[in-house]
């Protein structure tokens, strides 16, 4: 699995089970949308994207579309360990509204979610092999229960250097796709259900965001190659005769 997300959705409460949305963002609603959770960035149009592809940006960019009782923004600017941490101005935006954030990483495994009903939190779950559950606030949603319940086991992928079983009771990545599902009705990976959207049919504006209080292009450059710089060499596998991993030596 792939999928990786950094989406705030705002949705009016009437609205319930899959979205279903026109292929074309409002213009004029998604500009003032960009101004109202951006106050005070650098904002630049650029090239826009489908839902499918758009669900975590570059750094620097964003996509969003407003639609009929929904606003959806894609950028990974927010994401972070803890979602009851996301700036306050993006959860007044959503007064008298739902506010619905889905952060998903499939490289470390990592998900996090949370809802907020007019402003008050009412679910948030973040959560990774690595570091556990980070944020366990609420209570669980009607999706989560067969998850939680050991219905999902990680089955381990023989040979594979594993030190031991899976530390969590499923995989956040499963999780994570019955959740886009359970909120938006639509999946990244996995096999899409009859009455699921097509996100891939739904265009959202580009824009070019800069936060004037934020790291430059340079800082961040240079905070990535020290991470790489304290990285080991890489370990490659592949499959053996036999289906198992095997470390592939001498790379």
């Amino acid at each position: 699995m792939g999928a990786k997300t950094g989406l705030l959705v705002y949705m009016d409460v009437a609205q319930s089970g899959p979205l279903r949305l026109p292929a074309e963002a409002d213009p004029e609603r998604t500009a003032e949308l960009v101004g109202r959770l951006y106050p005070g960035w650098e904002i630049a149009e650029s090239a826009g994207c489908e839902l499918g592809d758009a669900t975590y940006p570059p750094d620097g960019t964003a996509y969003l579309g407003s639609f009929p009782g929904t606003d959806i923004v894609c950028d990974r600017h927010w994401v972070g360990d803890y979602p009851s941490r996301l700036p306050q101005h993006l959860i007044d935006a959503s007064a008298g509204r739902r506010l619905i954030v889905h952060w998903m990483h499939s490289v470390v495994d990592f998900l996090a979610f949370a809802v907020w009903e007019d402003g008050q939190l009412v679910r948030s779950l973040s959560l990774s092999p690595d570091s556990g559950v980070m944020e366990d606030i609420g209570e669980p949603l009607p999706f989560e229960a067969p998850f939680w319940a050991g219905e999902h086991p990680v089955e381990p992928v023989p040979g594979w250097p594993a030190k031991g079983p899976y530390p969590l009771p499923f995989h956040p990545l499963d999780l994570g796709e019955e959740a886009l599902r359970f909120f938006f009705g639509f999946v990244l990976e996995g096999r899409p259900e009859p009455e699921d959207m097509d996100p891939y049919e739904v265009a959202l504006q580009g824009f070019r965001v800069t936060d004037p209080d934020g790291p430059t292009p340079e800082e961040k450059e240079a905070a990535m190659r020290a991470v790489i710089s304290r990285m080991g060499p890489p370990r490659i596998f592949t499959y053996g005769p036999d289906g198992t991993m095997v470390e592939v030596e001498g790379l």
